[in-house]
């Protein structure tokens, strides 16, 4: 038995999500949470139980080596190269093995990041390092800088320098972690996987609830969701006739049921879905339609009238704005985290319906993450 040292890559903003999904596997522990990633170790023994999987990481690497960060000239970049010379690749190849990964390296390709002001640009380290692994690996190198996609059974190695640290990493496998098998079609404004899963795990869901998207989109929420807790029953409405071929498509067999639905008018009992999950159309990427076109208020509206008493939503806001309309309903928002997606900031919020035995204190009183 070895403990393997990994890291996972996320979305700015899930860390501490990414972190507690990491320490409730309970056969791993974390050794630090930074700048969208959180490395950890595992003990491995052999063969696919090992299968790393974690829903809300963008993708996960072992840890080939860490050292201080070099510096801004480009003669700098001779120290990569050098601590390139020393990666164990057998040991590498080994614990990728043991977690379900691939057995050999096939080829090298390799992506680079970097903060602050250098002399060197991203291409520079990736052919300083790259170039190194593909020699020692005796396996072909394809640089990143002509923008042309490796060929089929590639490695991929990621590497960053973020001020304090550089570090090298082994994808541990065959793709990144964020592309999921169901994911056949997508329309706009499809949400990140490793988002819904964070939403989904943030629901606290349990087995024989009823959850709820009113704008289910290509059905990314409501398939996390089930991978989340299986057996919860899961209902998506959407207006548009693409999205809910899409999220059918994307469904498959899975005990997900989409209809044409309303957002601001749902064809749902009062006070029936335990759980709400949604990203809803506030304009960003996707226009708001039927009854929310002009009066996206209502879709608070539905919102408080269809959740149940002892009820939960989680959803993602472009802003916090629209909260004050939850408040005004009774929904108080018990944790809110700010991500930063694809360019922009939207909030991850938690709400919950208000009792009036926890008292006007503790209404007040929310978690920003």
């Amino acid at each position: 038995m070895t403990a393997a040292r990994l890291v996972a890559r996320c979305v700015r903003g899930l860390e501490p999500a990414l972190g507690t999904e990491i320490l409730r596997t309970r056969s791993a522990t974390v050794d630090w949470i930074g700048h969208r990633e959180v490395g950890f170790r595992t003990t491995t023994g052999s063969g696919a139980d090992d299968e790393v999987r974690l829903r809300t990481a963008d993708d996960v690497f072992l840890l080939a080596w860490r050292r201080d960060d070099i510096g801004p000239h480009k003669s700098d970049l001779a120290a990569l190269a050098d601590m390139t010379r020393a990666v164990d690749l057998k040991r590498l190849a080994r614990e990728r093995r043991a977690h379900g990964g691939p057995v050999r390296f096939g080829g090298i390709e390799i992506s680079a990041s970097f903060l602050g002001r250098r002399t060197y640009n991203r291409y520079d380290i990736e052919d300083a390092v790259g170039r190194v692994l593909a020699e020692r690996a005796g396996v072909p190198y394809h640089a990143r800088r002509h923008g042309e996609p490796p060929p089929p059974g590639h490695s991929g190695w990621r590497l960053t320098l973020d001020g304090t640290h550089a570090t090298l990493l082994l994808r541990l496998g065959r793709r990144p972690a964020h592309r999921r098998d169901y994911k056949n079609a997508t329309i706009a404004g499809t949400l990140h996987p490793p988002v819904a899963a964070a939403m989904a795990q943030a629901a606290e869901l349990l087995p024989g609830q009823r959850v709820l998207d009113p704008c289910c989109g290509a059905g990314t929420l409501l398939i996390e969701a089930h991978h989340t807790v299986p057996g919860t029953t899961l209902l998506g409405f959407d207006l548009d006739p693409a999205a809910r071929r899409a999220a059918r498509q994307n469904a498959g067999p899975l005990p997900v049921t989409v209809e044409r639905g309303d957002a601001g008018a749902l064809p749902v009992a009062d006070r029936s879905i335990d759980r709400v999950l949604c990203n809803p159309p506030w304009g960003e990427q996707v226009d708001a339609g039927g009854r929310l076109a002009g009066h996206p208020e209502r879709w608070w509206h539905e919102l408080a009238r269809v959740l149940a008493d002892e009820g939960r939503a989680v959803v993602l806001l472009p802003e916090a704005r629209g909260l004050g309309h939850a408040l005004a309903l009774g929904l108080t928002p018990v944790h809110v985290q700010q991500l930063s997606l694809f360019g922009s900031r939207p909030l991850l919020v938690r709400l919950e319906r208000q009792r009036a035995r926890r008292g006007s204190r503790a209404r007040r009183e929310v978690e920003v993450g």
